[in-house]
């Protein structure tokens, strides 16, 4: 009997370890893919700084990291949103219709009924514009968590919607010439753009604003915590109390108000609104978001990695520019990297689920070994046996 307990326990101590080793290996994959944003990036600068003297410039780094500020605005607005485990579609058309609003607000309101034309301050311009961006959001939120509509479907919806607005209000012209007139007041909206406080561009230090307000409201509030459940099991989270909808409807506001906040920024930047701009900016930012490591399926994902997913789409966008790439090869290997960011992502999920089935097979094992007191096996004291 006691031959067949140590065969036993020999068997049962070899196929916990096995299955030790396989968690441990499939932990260090886990880990590996948490960091391919990291790693795309590092690749992405060591090859274009070979291949191009320019590249690692500080000019060439700063106004670089300018264009990725504009991206990583609208990503941070669209973490929030995939965290949730929704989508929105609209953010590229809410950018073009940020603009036009700014343009019309800056070349004066027409109040026929008192025969004025009303020009407002540039911050009154951009309040008004966050509003605008913050409306449509609602607008979103609605018609998700109220009427049912699937958040891909609502929000296509939305794209159409404020891209027509754009065009209605505009008549599809551009806004030229943005800077103000010193005469009604309206000056220094060019400097959101072109703005350099302590040698950066303002709009780098957006981002990183933006960015910090996104992750205390992430790690260090309820609503925070509550996004994070949600996406993970809405239902579940749904009957603990807390206010889902509410939630979803939250995240669309803030989503639309950060598009609104990349539309200001370009205007300003080009002293000049269209309403074709922002064309396909939600891929961009989708791209972001999915490089960083954030699930679509929602409940994981985290700013930093936000972050360097949109500085690997800036970067690998302007050192293609850099190089004369051809743009319609530059459209082809940013949908390629997009499809490789979602395979990742799946095998990641995959390398979890396998990862957490080991470890359970290896503490069962561990568990049931028959030579171990306090099991099944009881093991019995010594010089009885058994």
């Amino acid at each position: 009997m006691t031959d067949t307990l140590t065969t036993e326990h020999a068997s049962s101590l070899q196929q916990s370890q096995q299955a030790a080793r396989e968690a441990r290996r499939l932990k260090t994959l886990n880990s590996i893919f948490e960091l391919r944003a990291f790693i795309a990036l590092g690749v992405l600068i060591v090859v274009f700084s070979l291949l191009s003297d320019s590249f690692l410039t500080v000019d060439n780094v700063i106004t670089m990291t300018k264009h990725v500020a504009i991206n990583a605005v609208l990503a941070l607005g669209m973490l929030l949103v995939i965290l949730k485990g929704g989508i929105d579609l609209s953010v590229g058309s809410t950018v073009g219709l940020s603009g036009v609003i700014a343009g019309e607000l800056l070349k004066g309101l027409h109040i026929s009924v008192f025969g004025v034309v009303a020009y407002p301050p540039v911050w009154a311009v951009v309040v008004l514009c966050l509003m605008m961006g913050a409306v449509v959001g609602t607008i979103n939120g609605i018609l998700i968590t109220r009427l049912n509509v699937a958040p891909f479907i609502a929000t296509l919806g939305m794209l159409y919607v404020a891209r027509g607005a754009a065009l209605l209000i505009s008549g599809g012209t551009t806004y030229p010439n943005l800077g103000g007139d010193p005469s009604t007041h309206n000056t220094g909206f060019g400097w959101i753009g072109a703005g350099r406080p302590l040698g950066l561009p303002v709009a780098i230090w957006m981002m990183i604003a933006l960015a910090v307000i996104v992750a205390v409201l992430l790690r260090s509030t309820a609503f925070g915590r509550w996004l994070y459940a949600t996406g993970g099991n809405e239902r579940a989270t749904e009957l603990t109390g807390v206010p889902v909808k509410r939630v979803k409807t939250i995240v669309y506001v803030i989503s639309g108000a950060c598009a609104a906040l990349s539309g200001v920024i370009i205007a300003s930047e080009l002293t000049s609104a269209a309403p074709q701009a922002g064309d396909s900016f939600e891929l961009n930012a989708i791209a972001a978001v999915v490089i960083g490591g954030a699930a679509l399926s929602g409940g994981r994902g985290n700013v930093r990695g936000t972050l360097v997913g949109a500085f690997v789409i800036g970067f690998l966008a302007d050192g293609l520019v850099i190089l004369g790439v051809s743009t319609f090869w530059q459209t082809f290997i940013k949908g390629a990297v997009i499809i490789i960011a979602v395979i990742l992502d799946q095998s990641q999920q995959r390398f979890q689920r396998r990862g957490a089935a080991a470890s359970a097979v290896a503490v069962a094992t561990a568990q049931s070994d028959p030579a171990e007191p306090g099991t099944n096996g009881t093991t019995a004291s010594p010089g009885t046996s058994r």
